[in-house]
Formats: C-alpha cells, structure tokens, sequence
C-alpha cells in the first residue's frame, strides 16, 4: 500500500481518537454498538434482537407498562416500541390486558413463552458481560457501573430526558 493509500486508511476501533485518546460520548457509542452486535448474534437463533430483549427484560422487571412506559424504560422512542410489542405479541412473548382505571390504555407483561425465552436469553447475556468484565477487578466492576449511571443520571439525579422523550 502506498503511503497516500495508508493515510486514507480509517482506523479500526481502538486506534486513534477510536482508541483511548477519542471523545468518551463517541467511546461510549462505540462500545454500546459493538455491544449491540454481539447481543444480536449471541440472541439471534433465539428470534431476539437487542431492542426485544430490553424490552422483555424491562417488563419481567416492571410488568403491567403501557407502550409508552415501556419505550421510556427500554431507551426506544413509542415508535420503535410498538413495533417491538408487536413482533412480540405475534410470536406469543407478550399479551396486552386492558389498564384497570384507564379503558384505552393497554398494559403488556410478558407471557409463560416470554418467561422462558427471556430466561434462556439472560444466560447468554450474562455470558456476555462476563468476557466484557473478565479483566476486571470486583472493585473495579462497581466503579464502572457507579459511573455509567452518574453519567446516564447527571449531576443533578436526572436523565436529561423529558416526560415525552424530547423531541419525540
């Protein structure tokens, strides 16, 4: 390769500002979408993707959400997630129950289907996050997770977020 070749050569992750030296919001970005790859792949023969298993997660933790609650825990904006529940609601994952005050809201949680295939799919998450922590320290772990959720929180306790997803 000739030199002119060499300097248009884009640098793989971990080089360059794609490495140490780089912005941490675009580190960060990084590692979220090699992340998402391998939660694809490692779900993929599971019919799951990333979005799906947040949002079966999200419900397993807080079951009875609407729609728009669950996009708002799941980090997807309402559009994304009523496509999700839908998928979901056809291969039998999640049903919809009528709100018990409000008629026209529906709340979703997860079904006997939706139980075990969550359970199987959180044995290769954890398989997965077990190799990203792999050399790390226990302490080190913690520090980690307690800064991810002061920099998704902010110094002022919040999400950044409004009610209704800012521009959404």
């Amino acid at each position: 390769m000739s030199k002119g070749q060499d300097a248009a050569r884009l640098p793989e992750a971990g080089e360059g500002k794609r490495g140490e030296a780089g912005h941490l919001g675009y580190l960060l970005r990084q590692a979220a979408h090699a992340h998402r790859i391998r939660m694809d792949q490692a779900l993929g023969d599971l019919g799951l993707t990333q979005p799906q298993f947040a949002a079966l997660t999200m419900l397993a933790a807080y079951p009875g959400q609407s729609n728009a609650d669950l996009a708002r825990l799941a980090l997807l904006t309402p559009q994304t997630m009523s496509v999700i529940v839908a998928n979901l609601l056809k291969a039998g994952l999640v049903g919809r129950v009528p709100h018990k005050v409000h008629g026209r809201i529906q709340t979703l949680g997860l079904t006997e289907d939706g139980q075990r295939q969550l359970q199987a799919a959180r044995g290769r998450v954890r398989g997965l996050e077990a190799q990203m922590l792999g050399l790390l320290a226990d302490a080190e772990e913690s520090v980690i997770r307690r800064w991810l959720v002061g920099v998704a929180t902010g110094p002022d306790g919040s999400d950044g977020s409004s009610s209704d997803q800012a521009g959404e």
